[in-house]
């Protein structure tokens, strides 16, 4: 009724006013007509005026009328309540409410017959209260509690001011600390060829950074050791350097010594946790991440999981043996000091899995400890080695899994190479009963990683965990050393990996391989792993003829071949060789859902585009599985990906220029390859949706 008061009054005196110019204008042309519009106009007048008056009578007998379903005795009660209260009937019109709202609420327009959710909108929402509501009204904060009356068919809101708790919260969420750690992740190779008056430019350039950088965020900085620094922020501060997603990243790529090469940060954060201890720990935990991963990044960690930012670079390899060598050394003591061993990859082990398995073997089983490699003969993607090395070597080397469940007592050692997350193990239980265990691996650190190994033997700058199997032998006791099978199972892996010394091949892949060479290893012998049939050649073209560019992308989508799992990786490979494309996707179904296999050479990041899907890998060779979704549907996610990458890699623009500077030897890395015959890469594979992590 209200409202309908509302419009009428402004309406009917419009119409007056109108009629009153129109009465004066026709006293100037005929008084005769002047007289009975005048008439006529008074008596308008006075109905407009009878007719508000009767109106506004009206709603105070319905109001009253309403309140009347109050008896006294409530009204009393709510008058002389010690909170605000406001009464609506079902459909949320304003009746009542005491001289405490009317006092202390804020409200611009009069309340009576309006609905509630012109004090705020949130009242208005359809869900129910399920216990009470929070609600901004004018410059105030409430919670909102309420109660029914369904006999009276009247409703009961009470305001609770928490304005001032919510700005102490905000203050107290804002004012509370963050650690960060800072390191310069590629120190040793900037100085290398320095001469001193450099060192000091650079090392001054950096800490002015940090000056600066300290001033900008209000924080405490300390440098704690030569490339390391330590900072402790307020969150509101580091809520500023996540929405930028941290340019200090790019401002230290822009310091360059004469030759090119970047100054590169790897920073860990922790955020979110009670104690300056809790959150200094996770800050370790978050770098340490951020360098597993490949380092010019930076990672936050709270109690709910990992925020990654940056990535967009390549790692540099790094030249220093003095790690390889106390590594051999303790893995040395700890086979000497072992019941028995096993040695595990991953699932669908490919030939770097299977020839770093291969060569540990052989180590120990010359150190006179007994030795199984744990193999899933159905879904290894190695065979063609396997039945090679059963030829020349122990027949009983390689056991299924549950045979080696059998073989686990407390004194068991179980070495795990080429991969160090827990849920693509080629089996998880064999890990699981094993006390002692090792890992060896060159993939950048993943979410649910192994975290109790004895020795964590972790390089993502290597090309393969081949190349690292064969430095640690290096180290071994002499009597040690592969024989002509292993180093060949341990070539094999490596050529894999750099598709045959082409991509992702540093100075110490090559120094591995010329090791293996000199322990027997024939070339031609290892190449011929590497054959394929006609009809899968045959799949694979009609794949990379399919492919369209997005965005420097080139994508494809794969039919549904009996084999598609082993045409689609090498699809992807040969689909770089495109002029203009950067990086290279290849869809495919797979159970139900679709499998992704993403490669690139080193212009773009895979790995942070399909981390979006929920799969992970390399810089330059990851994967993903989407369950429950089409090829085709698929696609618009990958889009939407590759569209964020670009976005949140504006300001990384130089990135390349700069890394080409820094690779070793000039040569681009890369780790985009497939298996012998085409195989899928493990990376494609190994990542299901649902890892924990955050975007």
């Amino acid at each position: 009724m209200k409202k309908k008061l509302g419009f009428m009054g402004p309406a009917l005196l419009t119409l007056f006013i109108l009629a009153c110019s129109s009465t004066i204008v026709t006293a100037f042309y005929n008084l005769t007509v002047f007289a009975v519009e005048a008439t006529l106009t008074i008596i308008a007048g006075a109905f407009v005026v009878l007719r508000v008056f009767r109106s506004r009578a009206e709603v105070r007998l319905f109001l009253e009328s309403v309140a009347a379903k109050l008896s006294v005795p409530e009204r009393n009660a709510l008058e002389a309540f010690p909170l605000p209260v406001l009464v609506t009937d079902g459909k949320g019109i304003i009746l009542w409410c005491n001289q405490d709202f009317q006092k202390n609420v804020p409200c611009e327009k009069e309340l009576f017959g309006a609905n509630i959710g012109t004090l705020s909108p949130v009242l208005t929402e359809d869900s129910p209260f399920l216990d009470s509501r929070m609600a901004a009204v004018g410059d105030r904060n409430y919670e909102i509690f309420r109660s029914e009356d369904e006999r009276a068919g009247l409703v009961f809101h009470y305001f609770i001011d928490r304005t001032e708790e919510k700005r102490i919260g905000k203050l107290f969420k804002d004012t509370h600390p963050a650690v960060l750690t800072i390191l310069m992740d590629n120190l040793d190779d900037l100085f290398a060829n320095c001469k001193e008056s450099e060192r000091s430019r650079i090392m001054g350039e950096v800490e002015s950074m940090f000056e600066q950088f300290a001033s900008s965020t209000f924080s405490m900085l300390k440098k704690t050791d030569g490339n390391r620094f330590l900072a402790v922020t307020e969150e509101q501060y580091l809520a500023g350097l996540i929405a930028e997603r941290f340019t200090i990243l790019d401002k230290a790529r822009a310091i360059t010594t004469s030759d090119g090469l970047p100054v590169t940060l790897s920073i860990g954060v922790g955020r979110g946790y009670s104690t300056l201890p809790e959150l200094q720990a996770a800050s370790s935990q978050a770098l340490e991440m951020s360098l597993g991963r490949g380092g010019d990044q930076a990672t936050v960690r709270d109690p709910s999981g990992y925020e990654f930012y940056g990535g967009f670079s390549k790692g540099v390899e790094k030249r220093a043996k003095v790690k390889t060598r106390i590594v051999a050394a303790a893995m040395a003591d700890l086979i000497n000091s072992s019941e028995n061993v096993l040695v595990m990859g991953h699932r669908f082990g490919d030939l770097d899995c299977v020839g770093a398995a291969i060569g540990m073997a052989g180590a120990v089983n010359l150190m006179g400890k007994p030795v199984r490699i744990v193999l899933n003969r159905k879904t290894c993607l190695a065979m063609p080695l396997v039945h090679r090395y059963e030829k020349n070597g122990d027949l009983g080397l390689f056991i299924p899994p549950e045979e080696a469940l059998d073989k686990i007592g407390p004194d068991t050692l179980l070495i795990i190479v080429d991969t160090h997350v827990r849920h693509i193990l080629e089996s998880p239980e064999v890990y699981s009963a094993c006390r002692n265990v090792v890992v060896i691996d060159h993939h950048r650190r993943m979410l649910g990683h192994i975290d109790n190994a004895v020795i964590f033997y972790h390089e993502p700058y290597a090309s393969s965990a081949c190349e690292m199997v064969t430095e640690l032998l290096q180290y071994f006791p002499d009597s040690c050393r592969p024989t002509k099978p292993e180093a060949e199972a341990l070539l094999a892996g490596i050529m894999l990996d750099t598709k045959s010394f082409t991509v992702r091949a540093g100075a110490r892949s090559f120094e591995a391989a010329a090791y293996l060479r000199r322990r027997g290893a024939d070339p031609v012998a290892v190449k011929l792993l590497f054959s394929g049939t006609l009809e899968k050649y045959r799949e694979r073209s009609e794949v990379v003829s399919s492919a369209e560019l997005y965005r420097g992308c080139a994508i494809a989508i794969a039919k549904s071949y009996p084999d598609v799992a082993l045409v689609a990786p090498q699809a992807a490979d040969e689909l770089l060789t495109i002029e203009g494309a950067n990086a290279s996707f290849v869809l495919f179904p797979v159970d139900g859902g679709t499998s992704i296999s993403g490669r690139s050479l080193g212009a773009m990041n895979v790995q942070v585009i399909l981390e979006a899907l929920g799969g992970g890998g390399h810089l330059t060779m990851a994967g993903a599985q989407m369950k429950d979704i089409l090829p085709e549907e698929a696609l618009s996610a990958l889009y939407q990906s590759i569209d964020e990458y670009y976005d949140n890699a504006a300001g990384h623009t130089d990135a390349a220029a700069a890394e080409a500077a820094a690779m070793p030897d000039g040569v681009p890395q890369s780790d985009g390859v497939s298996q012998p015959d085409g195989s899928p890469n493990p990376d494609d594979m190994q990542h299901p949706v649902g890892i924990p992590q955050k975007k």
